[in-house]
């Protein structure tokens, strides 16, 4: 399977100059499938916001029906992410991801825990009990950051015009660490700008 991806700039000069702008990407298959959960994220070369970063979704990756929901999280560097087991069964979470290793040991039904992420990159998730759960927690150190829904479209609002740098990352692609870059201009004028890419697919490696 290959991939399309395709990026579309919307809202980047609404007067006469444009002091922050609208991110569209849109992620798809040679098929014109959607790809879900591909995590989009934009570091402008003017630096991002101080202060702890803070997203709009609940830092939260739960166990039920013997599987990770959701799939992809994005949590920002820092940020503490709670467990909290929904299944009749125990579970036992742990990632070998370098830079992000931990474990928490078996705990039942009704019960959550948490780990704290001190580094950006990516931790793979599994469960010792069951090998069919996998999930994937994205940290970044950026609060310009989103995942591409069903439709495979994700918008990252309110980006400080001038240029930046985009990075689109999913665990099948085919790439180092999975991860594709862009540079782009923020802002760069009225209307619809679009480039394209393709890249191939395999399965990630814990």
């Amino acid at each position: 399977m290959r991939f399309l991806l395709a990026l579309v700039f919307s809202s980047l000069a609404l007067v006469e100059t444009a002091s922050a702008g609208d991110l569209t990407v849109s992620v798809r298959d040679t098929g014109g499938r959607p790809i879900r959960d591909a995590v989009v994220t934009v570091r402008p070369d003017a630096g991002v916001p101080r202060g702890p970063i803070r997203f709009a979704w609940p830092l939260r990756i739960a166990q039920q029906n013997v599987q990770f929901q959701p799939y992809v999280l994005i949590a920002p560097v820092g940020g503490t992410v709670a467990f909290p087991n929904l299944d009749r069964v125990r579970h036992h979470v742990y990632s070998f991801s370098r830079g992000n290793r931990f474990e928490i040991e078996l705990f039942g039904q009704d019960q959550t825990r948490t780990h704290t992420f001190a580094t950006t990159g990516v931790a793979a998730l599994g469960c010792n009990i069951h090998d069919q759960m996998l999930a994937y927690v994205k940290i970044v150190d950026t609060p310009y950051a989103g995942k591409t829904d069903a439709a495979g479209n994700v918008t990252v609002a309110a980006i400080p015009a001038g240029p930046a740098r985009l990075m689109v990352w999913h665990p099948q692609l085919n790439v180092r660490g999975n991860e594709s870059a862009y540079v782009l201009t923020i802002g760069a004028g009225p209307g619809t700008q679009t480039m394209t890419g393709d890249f191939s697919a395999r399965a990630a490696v814990r």
